[in-house]
Formats: C-alpha cells, structure tokens, sequence
C-alpha cells in the first residue's frame, strides 16, 4: 500500500472540515463529497493488520490498527457521510457542513484507533463538533438541547478519561483490549463513559433531547455516528459482558415503549435508536462470534435505515415547517416519493424479508436462542412487534395519511431525494443478497437468514401487528404532550442548581469587583499627594465616587493607627 493512502482514515475528513469554509460556496458542496470519498478508499485499501505507530513521551500512539471489525464500522462511517452530503448538497452553512465532516472523521478516528490516548481525544472532538449540529438549528429550544448534550457527553468523556488514568497508573499500558470480565474500577469507569455514548439506560436521554432538535441534515449524521462508535467499542472491549445483555434488553423494549408517548417525528425515531442499539448491546453481552457477528451486521444495518428515515422526516420538516404527528397529515399526495422512500426504510428497520433489517436483527435474536438465554430471545422478539408498530405503522400513517392539516409543503430538493434512493438502494441489496455484507464480518460464522421457519414467524409478526394497529390506530395517535424521562433528574434541579452556582457567585464576584475599584480608584488618588488618604471614604456608590468631595471620618482613622504606630516604635527605642 502506498505512504499516499496509509494516513489514517480520519484525517481526510477531519483536515476537510477545517478547509470547507474556505471554499467558494459553488464548490464546497462538490468538495465536501471528496472527502469521505477519500477516506473511503483509505478504508476500502486498508489490509488487515496494519498499524500506524507514533511515538509520544514514553508510549506509542496507534493511529491505526485495522481488522476486520473496524473496516467494516469504517466503511459503514464513510458511506453514511458521504450519502448525507449528497443529502445535504443543497445547504449553503459552511460551519455546519465543516462540523458534519469533522464529526463523521472523529467516528473514524474512534473506530481506528489502536490506544486509549489516541480513543479518547477523538473521542471529545466527535461530543464537540456534533454539538453543533444541534446548536446550528438556531433556536432556542436547540441552544438549551445543545447545552446539555455537550454537559452530558463531557461527564462521560471525564468518565472515560478518569477510567483510562486509573488503567494507565495499574497496568502501565495504553493499549485497547478487552475487559469484560474486569471488575476494577478503571473498566467500570470506561463502560461508563462508552454506555453513555451507547444511550444505555438511565444515561439515554441527551438523544431523545437533541436529535429532534438538531438541523434537518445534523442530524442523519447523529443518528449514524455517536451511538454505533459506542457499540464498536463495546463490542472492542467489552464482548461477553453479562450485565450488558441485561441492559440491551431494556433499551430494546424503553424505546418502544417510549415512542408510543412521543409526538415529534424525529423523537420517535430517536427512541427507536435506544430500541435497536439494544440489539446490539444484547449481543454484545451475549458475546458468542453469532452474537458480535449479529452486533456487527445489525450496527451496519442500523445506520443505513436509520439514516433512511431521518432523510424522510427531514424532508418533511423542510417542506412543511412541521415535525409533529397533531401538525402533520395527508401530505401523501403532495410528497409520494418520499413517502415510498422513507417506507423502504422502515420495512428495513422493521424486519420485512428482503429487506437489510431483515437479514441483521435476526442474528442476534438466534444468538440468544443459541445460547439458551431464553428471556432475552422473547423480550427481543417482542421488541420487534413495537418497530414495527410506531417506526412503519404510526408514524407514516399520520404523517402522510392521517387527517389532512391544509400543509402545502415547497418542493423537496431533488438531492434530498437523491441521497434517500442511494440509501434504500443498499437498504434494499444487502436484504436480497445478504452475502455481500456477511462476507466482511469479523468471524466466520454460518448463517442463513432465509429459513422456512424465520420466514414464517417473521410474517406472523408482522400481520399480527398491523391488526392490532388497525383495529387501535385512534389511540395511538400523537398528543402534543411531553413525557418525562429520565432527563427530568437534570432538568427540573437545574434552576435551583443555577440561583445557588451560578447567579449566587455572580453576586459575589460583583461585589468584591466592585469594592475592590473603589479602593483601587481611592489608592490612585492618594498616590497623588499622600495627604488625600486622610479622605478616604467608602460610603458613596462607586458610580458616584468623587475622590475630591470625600470627607474624613475614615481617614483620620487610618491616620490616628499610623500616628500610634510611629509613637509605639519611637518608645522602643528608648528601652
């Protein structure tokens, strides 16, 4: 392989970002394609077994460390940025298109790196720069939703940073490995800090904050990157963690359940974020090579669909100005493509055969059938019946078919509609042909997706689901409510926490400022003549503070000390 293309694949894009805003507008949508594209066949040329060292103090830094599991994350990461240019091709914000760039680069950055140093600082650049993406919708809801997203993912990035120290300091190595079956508090510390990225429950609800609140293109990057690098990393570091199969058998049914109580559109797919990323935490726990494989796939998988249907109700937002179920309805005839677009995603996400879904969340479930952990196969198995119940029932429903709202949405930029057939191309191949995407899992494990019985079971699902959802489709509608989640623990304290932190040490430094001035400005004017200290008064505002007109009472004070002082000294020497 070349010196030319041995860098590693984070730099392209993340030296790209830095570069965009310099561009003329008129090629910095055309250049921002060139970069992931670079990255891409970086990735694509990348033999297993290559490492990039740079030395730096006493340790060496792994900028790259490739198999087969991050140059399949690598590819998916390169892929996804390069379609959501294609999405986003017609915006002219270059802070927000160089901070999409930056971001998908610190994901490969994440995904390639072969030490915790190396993990960590990108790590911290993908929290900031997809902070951005958030911030950059400009409104108020999204610069409070922005704020806490960077809080939250900074305590994690402290979580991660600490666990690393306490590594370092017990086992004097700086190297990714595994440590799973490790109790010390320096793992706890870092499954902490990845969990939290992951959207693990109770630490979830900076997603289901921010996503609806990001740009309509921010955020198809979000819903790709911050989570599935956490997964690669649980899958990295953590394969076979008990309690992680626990956990991501929560996340799969929390996120159903709480997508029945969502309204906005893009919170109803955030939610369904926490749900699939459960498969993948799930498996990760179960930890047999079914499981990662299934982990894996499901991941990559995961990213196109998901992709898919924050393109679609992007495009709604864009054209209509609306992205809650009580706003929205008929617009089917008004934006048909769109419509049958976004659906591929969500026959993706929900399991339809022939579809990538299809072919990814099953290996997990058999997996734990394979495994005999017989709660989780039925609790996951369940998990599928809410997908496909909200993802492809509720929410296409009532968005382009339910009661019509009078919405007259603008025409859809044709490279939105462009970068969603791109999508649901390799949504719908990779379901037809499952080989392609099996063939660059890390192991080599037999799987037939297409059985009798998974065929059978999987249309019982499905039909059984649609019924129900027929028969109760007037009580699942939304209601412009908002359900509390586990981010009311930080929100409702926040004010009290704000008066007692904040606004309380504001009062305090004004004060001492304040003070601090008027005998600043009293010293300057005694300065002048030595006589002026007899003046001195703190009485009067600073504001109205006259050196000139102030009277004696402290002055002949501080004179009367002075004058015993010098009386005092001159005694003594005569004893």
């Amino acid at each position: 392989m070349s010196e030319f293309l041995l860098l590693p694949p984070a730099i392209p894009m993340i030296v790209g970002g830095f570069l965009l805003p310099f561009l003329p507008k008129r090629m910095r949508s055309g250049a921002f394609l060139l970069f992931p594209l670079y990255s891409l066949l970086i990735v694509w040329t990348l033999p297993e077994g290559t490492h990039a060292i740079v030395p730096f103090l006493q340790f060496e830094l792994v900028l790259i460390s490739a198999d087969k599991l991050s140059r399949l994350f690598g590819i998916i990461f390169c892929l996804t940025a390069l379609t959501g240019g294609v999405y986003a091709y017609h915006l002219d914000d270059r802070a927000q298109q160089g901070a999409a760039l930056i971001y998908g680069g610190s994901a490969l950055g994440v995904t390639f790196a072969g030490d915790l140093l190396t993990l960590f600082i990108f790590w911290e650049i993908m929290a900031i720069s997809s902070t951005y993406l958030v911030w950059a919708q400009r409104t108020v809801e999204s610069e409070k939703s922005g704020l806490r997203y960077l809080l939250v993912h900074l305590f994690g990035g402290s979580a991660l940073l600490a666990g690393i120290l306490l590594h370092l300091q017990t086992s004097g190595s700086l190297a990714i490995g595994q440590l799973a079956s490790d109790t010390a508090p320096s793992s706890m510390l870092m499954l902490v800090g990845v969990g939290l990225n992951a959207a693990i429950p109770p630490l979830h609800a900076w997603l289901s904050d921010a996503y609806p609140r990001a740009t309509v293109t921010g955020a198809v990057f979000m819903s790709a990157f911050t989570t599935k690098s956490a997964v690669y990393l649980l899958a990295r570091m953590f394969p076979g963690g008990e309690i992680l199969t626990l956990l991501g058998v929560i996340m799969a049914l929390y996120g159903v359940v709480y997508a029945v109580l969502a309204n906005d559109i893009r919170e109803i797919l955030a939610y369904h974020i926490i749900s699939q990323v459960g498969y993948m935490v799930a498996g990760v726990g179960i930890g047999t090579e079914l499981a990662l494989n299934g982990t894996a796939a499901h991941a990559y998988s995961h990213i196109l669909y998901k992709s898919l249907l924050f393109m679609g109700a992007g495009a709604v937002l864009h054209t209509t100005g609306k992205s809650k179920l009580t706003e929205l309805g008929g617009l089917a005839r008004a934006m048909p493509l769109t419509l049958w677009l976004y659906m591929i995603g969500a026959f993706s996400i929900s399991g339809f055969p022939f579809f990538n879904g299809f072919i990814s969340k099953s290996m997990v479930v058999s997996a734990a059938g394979e495994a005999h952990i017989e709660w989780a196969y039925l609790l996951l198995t369940l998990a599928s019946v809410g997908t496909f119940l909200h993802t492809g029932l509720k929410l296409p429903y009532f968005t382009w078919f339910g009661e019509s709202r009078g919405l007259q949405p603008s025409p859809v930029p044709i490279n939105m509609h462009i970068g969603m057939a791109v999508v649901a191309f390799f949504c719908t191949m990779y379901g037809i042909a499952p080989g392609l995407l099996y063939e660059f899992l890390p192991f080599d494990v037999a799987y037939e997706p297409y059985t009798i019985s998974h065929l059978v079971e999987a249309t019982q699902i499905l039909l059984f689901t649609f019924v129900a959802f027929w028969m109760l489709r007037g009580k699942l509608a939304g209601e412009p409510l908002i359900a509390l989640d586990t981010d009311w623990f930080y929100r409702r304290p926040a004010a009290l926490s704000r008066r007692l932190i904040v606004t309380t040490t504001d009062r305090l430094f004004s004060f001492v400022e304040e003070k601090a001035l008027k005998l600043a400005h009293s010293l300057a004017h005694a300065a002048r003549n030595p006589l002026n200290l007899f003046r001195f008064s703190t009485s009067a505002p600073l504001e109205d503070y006259d050196p000139d007109k102030e009277r004696w009472p402290l002055g002949v004070f501080v004179g009367a000390v002075l004058a015993c002082i010098v009386i005092f000294a001159g005694l003594s020497l005569f004893r």
